[in-house]
């Protein structure tokens, strides 16, 4: 009977760890109105197979964002429909959340050196920031939607501009929290807040962080490829 029971509790605990995708990908399309699509997850048995390395369920041994990307469905798709999330993360239940950025939310990033450097900067300046991702290699700062030609003015007044700084606007996406299994280590180092009264977290314009991360990016390694 023990033997019985221990492996209902195991059963019990693998799907409410299973749930945390659901439930996230829930808050962030039915209540945040954020358009998701599941990620493409991570192959684990190629993982082992290549000694612990990371590779990306969508099969390409090279893929620039292991498993935090979408494939089918695939970004076009992204919705806030709470049936199809629902749909989606009961067929794929550990699936990584995707967010599909410029509708509701873009977002801007750094390698994870400079993002930390950029972060600490502007809360010691006291800057209002909104969420911030923590990615195996970038920190990803979530912002209100921007237009090319609002960011095209922003950067044509910088100096010098890193290509080590990413932006995600429309047609782009970024991997969310919760962390673990497919998706790999992500977590919130800032979390979203939602204001008294509103329904959706609070997200800074790009004109108040810019600065700062353009500041950042200049001491992280240069580079055109993009990073998870």
């Amino acid at each position: 009977m023990r033997e019985i029971l221990g492996r209902r509790r195991k059963i019990s605990l693998r799907r409410k760890e299973r749930t945390a995708f659901l439930d996230a990908a829930l808050t962030y399309a039915e209540q945040w109105q954020w358009r998701v699509v599941p990620g493409v997850g991570l192959d684990g048995r190629a993982a082992r197979r290549a000694a612990g390395t990371p590779a990306c369920g969508c099969g390409r041994p090279n893929c620039p964002v292991p498993g935090a990307h979408p494939v089918e469905p695939g970004l076009l798709a992204a919705t806030r429909d709470p049936r199809m999330v629902r749909w989606w993360w009961t067929s794929r239940p550990d699936a990584p959340v995707v967010l599909a950025t410029g509708d509701r939310v873009s977002a801007a990033s750094l390698p994870a050196t400079a993002g930390a450097r950029a972060l600490g900067a502007m809360e010691t300046l006291g800057c209002r920031l909104g969420p911030v991702v923590a990615t195996p290699t970038r920190y990803v700062f979530l912002v209100a939607p921007y237009s090319l030609a609002e960011l095209g003015e922003l950067l044509d007044s910088q100096d010098w501009v890193p290509t080590s700084l990413r932006y995600h606007g429309d047609g782009g996406y970024v991997a969310l929290p919760p962390a673990g299994g497919a998706s790999g280590p992500l977590a919130w180092v800032r979390p979203p807040v939602v204001p008294a009264g509103e329904r959706t977290p609070w997200l800074p314009r790009i004109d108040a962080l810019v600065d700062a991360l353009v500041r950042a990016g200049r001491t992280a390694p240069d580079g055109d490829r993009l990073r998870y």
